[in-house]
């Protein structure tokens, strides 16, 4: 599924632009117990499971895709686009930093192609006894079909986390933040230019465009949880709400019975952090969105092997679905505080016929460091996840 524009009603926006984009359909993220005390094996992978069968009962497991926002396949290494409230969300660090990139269908001629970078940290956690602060930023950039369809979007976000006892973190989250999206036209070709015989590119297009490069402000809201039991199990899920403003958009003059309104765009997901043995953690995950009649579900899990003993060096391999779509194998490797993953969407639907099953290439890296090393002590006495 590739990352094209927002769903937009505006039936004159759909039909000049979703065709001049080849038709691509785009998608629409305490105390630990004593040692001894964690859950058995069986147990553990139970979770697992249960994690996955209870996310997949949102909708009855469907094959939903969709034109939506522009998102990422790898929804684990996006978090602030996933959902503000995970801005500061960091159990095992004090900030991070990360870059993602996807490109789609890179054998046709019109490219698709999603970029991001973020970082975020933890502040104020001395004016809080049990709680802290999160701020951070996101800048996103698209380009999208043969007419460069191009988004650009930044984001300034803060959430507040506090602590539930010892085995419970409750977040809640914001951003506010500035869209631009822009149009060459020149490079698209209409009905009205076709003579016969030939597209005549400086014939009249007919149609009446109001304005190549538009912009508005856009809101977003979220909410976490976290449950850590032990220092073995570790259990995350939250849901958000974007565009929560209705901000409009559109190339062409407000028509009397078109809505040019951006649908709000609804994000729920849910995922762990599960320790087998001292070589092997795994990570189960969910995503699923909705925006006007688009949905989309993905499902999966990824493994972190520890390589060198002490968990400094780790090997990550894993795979998702997202329905109807895309299977996504991914692989990874983790040194210290740097994280290196890739993807690859192969897909699934009836549009491998025309692609071969080359759908998406994506990127992560993440970089997580402390302001100082007793930050690291503190980190693991308060908000426990498994670690090798």
């Amino acid at each position: 599924m590739a990352n094209c524009l927002e769903m937009d009603t505006n039936k004159e926006m759909n039909y000049m632009v979703l065709p001049a984009l080849h038709t691509a359909n785009k998608g629409i993220a305490g105390a630990g117990v004593p040692a001894g005390t964690g859950c058995s094996r069986k147990t553990k992978t139970g979770y697992a499971f249960l994690l996955l069968a209870v996310i997949a009962l949102f909708n009855g497991l469907p094959a939903f895709v969709g034109a939506q926002d522009l998102h990422f396949s790898e929804f684990f290494n996006s978090p602030l686009t996933t959902n503000p409230a995970n801005t500061g969300f960091l159990p095992e660090n004090d900030y991070r930093l990360g870059a993602n990139f996807r490109q789609q269908w890179a054998s046709i001629p019109a490219q698709f192609k999603t970029m991001s970078i973020f970082g975020d940290a933890q502040v104020f956690r001395d004016r809080f006894e049990s709680g802290w602060l999160g701020l951070g930023g996101v800048i996103l950039r698209d380009v999208a079909g043969s007419g460069n369809l191009t988004s650009t979007k930044i984001y300034g976000s803060a959430a507040y986390h506090q602590m539930l006892g010892s085995t419970g973190l409750l977040s809640v989250g914001f951003n506010l933040g500035w869209a631009n999206k822009r149009i060459d036209v020149t490079k698209f070709t209409f009905d009205n230019q076709w003579n016969g015989k030939f597209f005549d590119a400086g014939a009249p297009s007919g149609e009446n465009f109001s304005a190549t490069n538009i912009n508005y402000p856009d809101v977003q809201v979220g909410l976490n949880y976290a449950y850590f039991p032990t220092d073995e199990i570790y259990l995350h899920a939250g849901v958000s709400v974007h565009h929560v403003n209705s901000p409009k958009e559109t190339f062409f003059n407000n028509t009397p019975g078109y809505n040019n309104t951006i649908a709000r765009r609804y994000i729920a997901f849910a995922d762990a952090m599960i320790k087998l043995n001292d070589r092997v953690i795994i990570s189960p995950g969910a995503y699923f969105t909705t925006q006007a009649t688009a949905k989309e579900l993905t499902l999966g899990l990824h493994a972190n092997y520890n390589l060198s003993g002490d968990g400094q060096t780790q090997l990550i391999g894993g795979l998702y679905y997202r329905g109807a779509d895309a299977v996504i194998p991914m692989l990874g490797f983790q040194w210290k505080s740097v994280r290196l993953m890739f993807s690859y969407d192969a897909t699934t639907s009836s549009l491998k016929n025309y692609n071969n099953m080359r759908g998406a290439s994506e990127f992560a890296l993440l970089y997580n460091g402390f302001y100082n090393p007793n930050s690291q002590v503190l980190r693991e006495m308060q908000c426990p996840v498994p670690r090798f």
